[in-house]
């Protein structure tokens, strides 16, 4: 049966498949690094890390099994100077990582048929996103993160003011209403000043209106003795 076997297969026949993983595989293994199609990439990484595999356990393996897996190896690819290449030189390369091989950049759209380039490489084993593992790095990292936020959040719990500027801004009510007297007190004199002046204004116009009529009475017209008579 065929279950779970339609993946990778990239358009073609079992046979041209094959032959086409083969000749990337050596093209990979022989420069290092090679530009295709992502689909091609993606289908080309588990069949090169599975060789890259045999020559790791053909290392520590008997003569027998190392021959056994250094024959199949170059069953897939199909070309004895590289497998012999890969299992005596380039396998120290591989010998302390368990997997993750090779790399794939996404190159964007060709043109001409807009199809998904890629770009796949070989991992050098000095490579230093291989030194740790990324997972124990962010736990450390978000770790590193919490701690610095609590320590945040108590520097601003010490650092908080106590309520004296509330006190100071606060008046208490006597002052207030001192305050409202004293500033009601010039009101008040201001206004019996200007009664003050009203007073001595209208006392001084009532002589001049009892001259006048003073005046009125001593000018006041003779009566004619004729007409009395």
């Amino acid at each position: 049966m065929r279950h779970r076997k339609h993946s990778n297969q990239l358009g073609v026949k079992k046979e041209h498949r094959i032959a086409l993983m083969a000749n990337l595989a050596t093209a990979l293994l022989k420069h290092g690094r090679i530009q295709t199609t992502l689909p091609k990439a993606k289908a080309l990484r588990p069949f090169v890390e599975k060789i890259i595999t045999m020559a790791k356990k053909a290392k520590t393996a008997t003569p027998e099994r190392a021959l056994y897996l250094r024959r199949l190896a170059i069953a897939r690819v199909r070309d004895k100077s590289v497998v012999h290449n890969l299992f005596e030189s380039r396998v120290e390369e591989f010998m302390e990582r368990n997997g993750g091989y090779t790399r794939i950049y996404k190159l964007g759209a060709r043109i001409g048929d807009a199809a998904e380039m890629a770009l796949i490489e070989l991992i050098d084993g000095a490579d230093e996103g291989y030194k740790s593992s990324r997972r124990k790095k962010t736990k450390k990292s978000r770790a590193k993160k919490s701690v610095a936020s609590q320590q945040e959040s108590v520097s601003e719990v010490e650092t908080i003011p106590a309520p004296e500027a509330e006190e100071e801004n606060s008046v208490e009510p006597e002052a207030v209403e001192a305050n409202i007297v004293e500033e009601s007190e010039p009101e008040a004199e201001t206004v019996a000043e200007v009664e003050a002046e009203t007073v001595e204004e209208d006392i001084a116009e009532e002589p001049v209106v009892e001259a006048k009529e003073a005046e009125g009475e001593d000018t006041a017209p003779e009566e004619d003795p004729e007409k009395q008579s």
